[in-house]
């Protein structure tokens, strides 16, 4: 351990000050001046104060690393490491962990109904949708970066696939949920096995390129296409998912057959239990084909994929196969957000959309399910409590993923449970896996 004394602390300095002309050239326009409607037309606000704030984090911030960090080891930087928490969750207790959760995931809307009533409730009930939805996203692309080793930067593109082919089907063909729902679904899986197609012999960053552009042409071609997709303006009354046939409006409707008092956090609970099933049945057959010999061939395309071409495994059925599986459910969840919204535009489908999703399966720990469930919960529903802030969720955004990616760089949850074991099932830890790799 080096002592204090090894410490330039000139050079520190030195790079904090570089560091802050940079974020002040940077912040001065984005955060310093913002335009306002008014009866005049448009104002022009300076808010210097809060680009000093900006830039004064980034200075401290830069010198911290660069004294405890970068320069050399220091016992502050245990102690700050210390204070993120390392999960582990060992083979025997893992399963009671998924049951709890399970039961209380059910139960949250029942009991935030009787805490707050129908009115207060509403709120935290379509967070935890907005959460469920980012949690099946999650364990989708999952199946591509955390089992596979695919890096994919377009996930979006499978996302919005599946919500527009759910609002043209149902509203061209006057098709209901359920036959909507498998359909998108599939026809996302398609377009995963095209985009699998021309990157089969590209692996790393060129993968990541070419994934990143697939992603924006989907994007560009629903913006332009007005005909088809209705371009910017979006596609509009989008059915609702009924139960059973039974549609939850005042009259002649779920209230009504049930003998309850109408309200419309009968709706809202409905979707919320919908989502929630959903994510459960992608977190079962990924699991369930974790185990498989085309789950076993996924891991081992990710660990060498010259030792696994070796041994005789088809890499390209392999990698068509995790994008197409990965895409479907991806699929799915998008025809949720379009039934759940009532109306999409290209807007929702843009490429932010996939690096928070990509930050959740890497926060979470690569190939981790209940990684991708605490990381949603972080990320999505802890930032929509700070919506007051939002000039600034970015920037605390980005914050959190370089101390998480420098102090937990295995992710949240470092331990692996292997699908195949001798004797005894135990957990791995991850630093036997190279980084970067699930």
């Amino acid at each position: 351990m080096s002592s204090s004394s090894n410490i330039n602390y000139m050079a520190a300095i030195k790079d904090a000050v570089i560091a802050g002309a940079i974020s002040l050239a940077l912040f001065g326009t984005m955060i310093g001046l913002k335009i306002e409607v008014s009866n005049q037309g448009l104002d022009i606000l300076h808010r210097w104060d809060a680009v000093g704030i900006a830039v004064a984090i980034v200075v401290t911030g830069r010198f911290l690393m660069s004294v405890f960090v970068w320069q050399t080891q220091n016992p502050v930087t245990d102690k700050i490491a210390a204070l993120i928490p390392d999960i582990k969750i060992d083979a025997g207790s893992e399963k009671y962990v998924k049951i709890a959760v399970v039961v209380f995931a059910f139960a949250l809307p029942f009991i935030l109904l009787s805490i707050f009533g129908a009115r207060g409730s509403r709120q935290y009930v379509d967070l935890g949708i907005l959460v469920l939805t980012y949690v099946m996203l999650g364990w989708g692309l999952n199946i591509v970066v955390g089992l596979a080793g695919l890096l994919d930067l377009g996930y979006v593109a499978f996302y919005a696939v599946g919500a527009y082919s759910y609002a043209l089907l149902a509203a061209h063909f006057d098709l209901g949920f359920w036959i909507c729902l498998p359909l998108a679904g599939i026809l996302a899986g398609f377009w995963g096995v095209i985009l699998g197609f021309p990157v089969l012999r590209l692996r790393g960053d060129y993968l990541a390129i070419v994934t990143l552009a697939f992603g924006e042409i989907i994007r560009v071609v629903l913006l332009n296409w007005y005909e088809f997709t209705g371009g910017p303006d979006g596609l509009s009354r989008i059915p609702r998912p009924t139960f059973f046939g039974l549609e939850f409006t005042r009259k002649e409707g779920f209230a009504d057959f049930f003998g309850l008092d109408y309200s419309s956090i009968h709706r809202i609970i409905y979707m919320y239990l919908l989502i929630l099933i959903l994510a459960l049945i992608t977190n079962f057959v990924t699991m369930r084909l974790r185990k498989l010999p085309v789950g076993r061939a996924w891991e081992a395309l990710r660990e060498d994929e010259i030792a696994c071409r070796s041994l005789g495994i088809n890499t390209r059925n392999t990698k068509l196969s995790a994008f197409a599986i990965g895409a479907t459910f991806g699929g799915f969840a998008g025809s949720f957000f379009a039934t759940r919204q009532g109306f999409i535009s290209p807007e929702s489908f843009t490429f932010i959309e996939s690096a928070v999703i990509l930050a959740i399966v890497v926060l979470g720990g690569l190939g981790s399910q209940l990684g991708v469930v605490i990381a949603s919960i972080v990320l999505i529903g802890g930032f929509e409590f700070f919506r007051e802030f939002e000039e600034y969720r970015m920037l605390v955004f980005g914050l959190l993923m370089v101390l998480i990616m420098i102090w937990r760089p295995r992710g949240l949850i470092s331990g692996r449970i292997p699908s195949v074991y001798l004797k005894e099932k135990k957990t791995v830890s991850a630093d036997l896996v190279a980084e970067g790799e699930g």
